[in-house]
């Protein structure tokens, strides 16, 4: 566990409960989101607690349930950007979980929040057993990359209309 975060008591049905409004279950079923919850873990996160440091390692993709994340990247003279506010339901730290490299951005809770964590360990090891679930798992978290790498680019464009003058309101 992540220091300075205190893993929640919930039982497992309720973990399933919690998985079902997630974005991991969009192609599960019942069967599958217990699964899912045996190797997953409810965290509580206190406000300003960072759950990524960036330039850190961190195998796990969490989901949030409840509260907010800052997305904050490390400016020049130790200045912090906030880059965008992750709200319930969205997920964080994919890259980092799929691609197993350090994180390129920092992610603190604002207010108290609640996140959803699975290993990459720990959902590897249902490969063998459950195949499937893996397979629609990690489709999920593509899903959620992808929709982020299509807002970045939808901005990038806004952008460059706006420096360029082109086609942009102004």
């Amino acid at each position: 566990m992540i220091p300075g975060m205190t893993a929640s008591s919930s039982t497992q049905p309720e973990i399933a409960d919690i998985i079902r409004a997630t974005p991991f279950a969009a192609e599960l079923t019942e069967a599958q989101c217990t699964e899912l919850a045996k190797i997953s873990t409810l965290r509580h996160l206190d406000d300003g607690e960072t759950l990524i440091h960036e330039g850190r390692i961190d195998n796990s993709v969490h989901v949030l349930t409840h509260g907010h994340l800052a997305v904050i990247k490390e400016a020049e003279g130790g200045k912090e950007e906030h880059l965008h506010t992750l709200k319930p339901g969205e997920i964080a730290g994919a890259m980092g979980f799929i691609d197993g490299m350090e994180h390129t951005a920092t992610l603190r809770s604002l207010g108290e929040a609640e996140i959803l964590s699975i290993e990459r360990e720990k959902l590897e090891s249902l490969l063998q057993t459950h195949p499937v679930l893996v397979y629609r798992v990690m489709r999920g978290i593509m899903r959620s990359v992808h929709a982020i790498v299509r807002r970045m680019n939808n901005q990038y464009v806004q952008m460059t209309n706006y420096i360029t003058k082109q086609r942009g309101r102004y």
